[in-house]
């Protein structure tokens, strides 16, 4: 399963997200962020590699919907409620993700 992991700036939220997740071998996973300054952006290319997009809050799917809605349309998406408030790697940060997404992704 290709998991796609998306906050702002791809700074702290989705790449903790993705380096805890790459442990699963059963899945493939990348991090973008959508805002133009974002490390690692958002691309149509990303879109279509993933199988299953989880964004770390509401307005991040917003604004994919918002240029995207013809590639996502079809895919899950799961919004985690993960507010901008953690640094790359923080406990409180890994225990949330920890928590939510091994059951948006129906796995562990």
């Amino acid at each position: 399963m290709n998991v796609l992991f998306i906050c702002s700036r791809n700074q702290w939220r989705s790449p903790t997200a993705e380096q805890l997740f790459r442990r699963y071998s059963s899945l493939a996973v990348r991090s973008a962020g959508t805002s133009r300054n974002a490390k690692k952006k958002v691309t149509p290319d990303l879109l279509h590699w993933a199988d299953v997009i989880c964004v770390m809050e509401q307005k991040h799917k917003d604004r994919l919907m918002a240029g995207y809605r013809r590639i996502i349309e079809n895919k899950p998406l799961h919004v985690l409620h993960i507010s901008d408030n953690y640094r790359y790697g923080d406990p409180a940060l890994i225990a949330l993700l920890e928590e939510l997404v091994p059951s948006a992704l129906g796995i562990g």
